[in-house]
């Protein structure tokens, strides 16, 4: 169950930092409260998982969720560059996600 909070935690990262990107500045008032709210849950997502996972595990599988998966809004959605090695390095960053979750004890 953890590890689905986890995972959520990540997700509502990429939620916030698109909000972020979008109140240009926190300048537009609906996408920095967007903003705000989606990174108290994303950060009481991770509080909830850090309780049974180990804290370095959950926050680096929490920021490379977050990085990937912005990167990915950004390659999508705000039309940023999908070179090769950009996309090679965010499969590297999965991938270390992938073994950290192989690695990590299970205290579900």
């Amino acid at each position: 169950m953890h590890w689905l909070y986890l995972i959520a935690a990540g997700c509502f990262e990429c939620s916030f930092t698109t909000c972020l990107k979008l109140s240009e500045g926190l300048t537009r008032t609906g996408w920095t409260v967007a903003f705000v709210l989606l990174s108290v849950v994303s950060f009481g997502l991770l509080t909830l998982a850090a309780q049974k996972i180990p804290l370095g595990t959950a926050y680096a599988v929490w920021t490379g969720i977050g990085a990937v998966g912005t990167a990915l809004v950004g390659i999508i959605w705000f039309k940023d560059p999908a070179t090769f090695w950009r996309l090679f390095f965010l499969a590297g960053v999965i991938g270390s996600l992938i073994g950290l979750k192989l690695v990590s004890p299970d205290h579900d």
